[in-house]
């Protein structure tokens, strides 16, 4: 039974994207931050102290959602993924398209964008549906070309598999 698995061929399979990572301080959650996987770093929440809310302050439950500073990572990135014309898809990671980062506008716009292109595979993640319906999420959900894994503590090592082929298939 293997323990690691180290990958080895010609280098080359474009890729590019972000993630949200949880940032702790004194063991509790004070935030999100994004990362891209060029390795730049921002905040994409914090809790906020106060109760007391502008009218312009993006929230969800006690986070505080920093919109330019997601904009000013993730934006150029996926405007990059949109003007590749390699011969070859590139691949966009995109963790994830949830209420945090549906506040900016401009990401909406520019995940329409990447769906529609045909030269970027996006490898995503959405959050399940519960409460009320996020339109870009439900949209993504129902287009025909795109293929939704359920992924859960049970599954979550045998579906890698599948995972991996159906991203394969897309970049052919």
């Amino acid at each position: 039974m293997s323990k690691h698995v180290f990958l080895t061929g010609p280098p080359g399979v474009p890729i590019d994207g972000f993630y949200t990572e949880e940032v702790r301080e004194g063991g509790r959650r004070t935030g999100f931050d994004v990362v891209t996987l060029s390795g730049k770093r921002g905040p994409l929440s914090r809790v906020s102290s106060d109760s007391s809310t502008s009218r312009r302050e993006c929230r969800v439950g006690q986070y505080v959602v920093d919109v330019v500073s997601f904009e000013q990572l993730v934006l150029p990135l996926l405007r990059n993924v949109n003007l590749s014309s390699d011969a070859e898809k590139k691949i966009c990671v995109i963790d994830e398209i949830g209420k945090m980062e549906l506040f900016s506008q401009s990401f909406i716009q520019a995940v329409r964008q990447t769906l529609t292109g045909s030269g970027t595979v996006i490898l995503g993640t959405i959050p399940i549906p519960k409460g009320k319906p996020l339109d870009l999420v439900e949209e993504i959900r129902s287009r025909k070309d795109v293929k939704v894994f359920n992924v859960n503590k049970e599954n979550r090592n045998g579906v890698l598999q599948d995972i991996l082929a159906a991203v394969e298939s897309c970049r052919k």
